[in-house]
């Protein structure tokens, strides 16, 4: 009812039917339908009768819109395996769909968006950016390190006790491998695959050489150091200059200098599931007072966990056939 239209009051009417009945117009509403072509996009308004208040439904039309179906696709899928985003991302991909690989050591992941934003420059026209979507429509891959990868990270240049070093070694001895005669004798020229030459010019870069399981463990349990300091004085006659040095030898039982291997070969997976990576370990000790630490690090790890990385990403862009970025796409 306007609010300029006023209604005819019964003369015989009690005041209280009067009121009662004039607080039943004021307060009266009608049904609000949706028509099929409403537009959605823009406000609904309607006027309350608690002082003409002016509510906005938008929201609720909406939701009454969306009760059966929605009118767009969103969500966020964890998948547990590559080949199942590669399968989702073909399910929903579009022209505009893309791919976000982050590379972070510590939880890499590869992220699908299938309503991406179209390709090409901003707009700012007043009806809005044609280009624009709502990039809420993803699946998420997160790479599972492997227990391998985790076990040999965690000690990695970590100093560590004779007994201790012994016991991780012995129960991971699965990822240590022996080397090879080229790789015992560095010889690049008696090398016979790829890999034997790349862990020959890492050992002489680093002044290394190989051992085996079998040395490993054994000076895990026999390992005693003897350390003996010589005074040694010399003097130029010349100009009467003298220099004094003390030099710190550590010896085995037989007083002999001590010369062991310093690296190792491990073959771990990066990825759970996936190819194993031959990497050179970096084996060092160090005399602490009466006690022995050991030290083992592993030797550019990086390198290995961006060659698995990049194997897993070309894959699924090979299979998707959809363009890839490096790092992590917008919130």
């Amino acid at each position: 009812m306007p609010l300029t239209e006023l209604k005819e009051i019964d003369p015989f009417q009690s005041g209280a039917e009067t009121i009662i009945e004039l607080m039943s117009d004021i307060g009266h509403h009608d049904v609000i339908d949706i028509p099929p072509d409403v537009d959605l996009t823009k406000p609904h308004l309607v006027t309350l009768p608690n002082h003409r208040k002016v509510e906005n439904l938008t929201a609720q039309h909406i939701a009454a819109a969306e009760f059966f179906k929605p009118m767009r696709r969103t969500g966020t899928a964890r998948l547990a395996h590559l080949q199942s985003l590669i399968d989702w991302a073909n399910r929903f991909k579009s022209d505009n769909s893309v791919l976000y690989a982050n590379p972070d050591q510590a939880s890499p992941t590869l992220t699908c968006i299938a309503d991406y934003h179209s390709a090409g420059p901003v707009s700012v026209a007043k009806d809005g950016d044609p280009t624009a979507s709502h990039c809420h429509h993803r699946a998420v891959y997160s790479f599972p390190l492997s227990k391998e990868w985790q076990a040999w990270m965690k000690i990695s240049d970590q100093p560590l006790e004779k007994d201790d070093m012994g016991e991780f070694i012995e129960a991971n001895a699965k990822d240590v491998l022996d080397p090879t005669p080229a790789l015992i004798t560095l010889d690049e020229n008696a090398a016979k695959e790829p890999w034997e030459t790349r862990l020959i010019q890492t050992a002489r870069q680093i002044e290394g050489r190989y051992g085996q399981l079998a040395q490993l463990l054994q000076m895990s349990r026999q390992f005693q150091v003897y350390e003996t300091s010589n005074l040694t004085v010399s003097s130029n006659r010349d100009t009467g200059e003298t220099s004094i040095q003390f030099l710190d030898e550590h010896k085995g039982k037989d007083g002999q200098p001590i010369k062991i291997p310093n690296l190792l070969i491990i073959a771990i997976p990066v990825f759970e599931g996936g190819a194993p990576y031959r990497m050179p370990v970096r084996f060092r000790y160090r005399k602490m007072g009466g006690a022995i630490r050991f030290i083992l690090s592993i030797y550019n790890p990086q390198r290995a966990f961006d060659a698995a990385f990049e194997v897993a990403v070309n894959t699924a862009t090979e299979e998707t056939a959809l363009p890839v970025f490096m790092g992590k796409p917008e919130v």
